[in-house]
């Protein structure tokens, strides 16, 4: 079994060492954008056009299920992607985990990126799911740029920040964007407060992990003979995980060097809209 993930950088980390954790005796490839990145300021064409090489770098590796494990290039990408690609390689897309975070109890707050929040999509996602909760949308300006360069002082600016907008009665956070899952316990420390009610955060690299599994007729097994087979692609040249991967447990995990243990985001249950649904 062979797993390919892609993103414009390491913001495709939980997705694969959450399908790490399901299937250890997976080949994973991981193809980044390091040349384009970020996408997020680029035009819905430009982002396209940079996916779908990326895209196709991964494909190129023969991989059973391709994981777009970026929400803005799902919101821009995805039809595009699978127009090319299924049905010979199916093709899973990430949505921000509302649904099952309304479905818990409000009131909860969504941290995206400043082009996400706000926007039309997230706006459609809270009317179709979220509609009878109270929803805060939460800028985090920074804060995946900082995730990206592993920059421990930006990152806790940027956390603090985005903190300081959040109501303090959130019972939930939804991490809206997928490098903010590998700071996802030091987002709940920030967010928690001492009188507060539990605080749960909600992402996807557990869903769409699952999704992935099931797009392609495949069962957990989390005791499988681990495989070390790992193929890094940046901008399509043959490299190795970046240096700034490795401050993260999931990066670790990757490299073979750490357990992997969670880092604390709550994942939906099965068939919640935490991954874009197969088309």
């Amino acid at each position: 079994m062979k797993i390919a993930l892609m993103d414009s950088g390491t913001g495709l980390l939980a997705a694969a060492a959450a399908v790490r954790r399901l299937r250890p005796d997976a080949a994973l490839v991981l193809s980044s954008d390091p040349d384009g990145m970020p996408w997020g300021p680029r035009t819905p064409a430009d982002l396209t056009e940079r996916a779908l090489a990326v895209a196709r770098h991964a494909a190129a590796h023969r991989p059973d299920a391709l994981i777009v494990a970026c929400n803005t290039a799902s919101v821009h990408a995805l039809p595009t992607l699978r127009a090319e690609l299924e049905p010979d390689l199916p093709v899973i897309g990430t949505v921000p985990a509302i649904k099952p975070a309304a479905a818990a109890g409000g009131p909860v707050a969504i941290w995206a990126t400043p082009a996400t929040t706000g926007s039309p999509y997230q706006r459609g996602l809270i009317r179709s799911f979220a509609a009878d909760t109270e929803v805060a949308e939460v800028p985090c300006p920074g804060l995946a740029d900082a995730v990206e360069a592993a920059d421990e002082a930006a990152i806790s600016a940027a956390i603090t920040r985005a903190a300081a907008l959040t109501p303090p009665d959130v019972r939930s956070v939804v991490l809206g964007c997928t490098h903010y899952e590998l700071v996802a316990d030091r987002i709940r420390d920030a967010v928690q407060r001492p009188e507060g009610p539990a605080l749960t955060l909600y992402g996807s690299a557990e869903a769409v992990a699952a999704q992935a599994l099931r797009r392609i007729g495949a069962e957990p097994a989390p005791a499988a003979t681990p495989s070390r087979e790992l193929t890094v692609l940046l901008s399509g040249r043959a490299g190795t995980l970046p240096e700034a991967a490795l401050a993260y447990e999931e990066g670790r995990l990757l490299a073979g060097t750490a357990t992997g243990a969670p880092t604390g985001a709550a994942v939906p249950a099965p068939g919640e809209p935490a991954a874009e649904p197969a088309h």
